[in-house]
């Protein structure tokens, strides 16, 4: 037999032999690379962000004023909101510390636009809110106050978020112009009073009405019921210097010790 000949046939196991455990290779390589991959968790593509058709207007021009001399030095806060789609305007007031056991004032003023078709309940507005602040014991109450702009429906509810308050949610809705003044009064040690929140609302005025001579309306028949903290009769006596405005606790009644 040809040398060359022989050789090739004892050389061809090898070459088999060889070849098989290449193809035998790659394959275990690939049920582990599969293995690999699929134990890697999928990665869910990026949620969306929820953006919110309210947008905050930059450098504001106020169109509401709340003057209350009793609290002079306290933090004072104006922000509007526009919604984007409705073009409906919230003005938002603070006055006082938000995240604090001394009193704190927050007054809405919504003229709404397209976006709604009517306003929702007191307790569903000051729940909305005020959901940084975690409202608990929420408790409608059973009768409204009577303010210059009309009977106000009120909440009773405390904190949990934050310094722990008790605060006096209220809502009061007009139909013609469709518009909403609502917001809470929060104190550290006991709810506000009743008389101590339509005091301080006595002290919302507007400033300017923008196109809707209809909202320059609501307001001046406002200061026409206007009780100037009580003493109705201006020329009588000034706005008096309601000391327990921004002192509600002064306006409790004294406990009575134990004997």
């Amino acid at each position: 037999m040809h040398p060359a000949l022989h050789s090739w046939r004892e050389e061809l196991p090898a070459h088999v032999v060889r070849l098989m455990a290449y193809v035998g290779g790659l394959v275990v390589l690939s049920i582990v690379a599969a293995q690999v991959f699929q134990s890697k968790p999928v990665k869910s593509p990026i949620a969306p962000v929820d953006r919110s058709d309210w947008i905050t207007i930059e450098k504001p021009f106020p169109a509401f004023t709340l003057a209350i001399p009793e609290a002079a030095g306290q933090p004072e806060t104006y922000t509007i909101r526009r919604h984007t789609i409705g073009n409906g305007r919230k003005d938002i007031l603070g006055l006082g510390e938000p995240d604090g056991v001394t009193p704190f004032l927050r007054v809405e003023v919504y003229r709404a636009g397209r976006e709604i078709s009517r306003f929702a309940s007191a307790a569903d507005t000051i729940a909305a809110d005020a959901t940084a602040l975690g409202p608990v014991k929420v408790a409608p109450a059973a009768d409204p106050v009577a303010s210059k702009f009309g009977p106000l429906s009120l909440v009773t509810f405390e904190t949990s978020q934050g310094a722990h308050r008790y605060c006096l949610g209220f809502a009061r809705n007009y139909d013609d112009p469709m518009l909403q003044i609502s917001g809470w009064f929060c104190q550290g040690d006991t709810f506000v009073r009743e008389s101590t929140l339509a005091c301080a609302l006595d002290r919302l005025t507007l400033l300017y009405s923008g196109s809707d001579p209809r909202v320059g309306a609501l307001f001046a028949q406002a200061e026409l019921n206007r009780s100037y903290c009580g003493q109705r009769d201006p020329l009588l006596a000034a706005t008096p210097k309601y000391h327990a405005l921004w002192k509600a606790l002064e306006m409790q009644p004294p406990r009575r010790t134990a004997h």
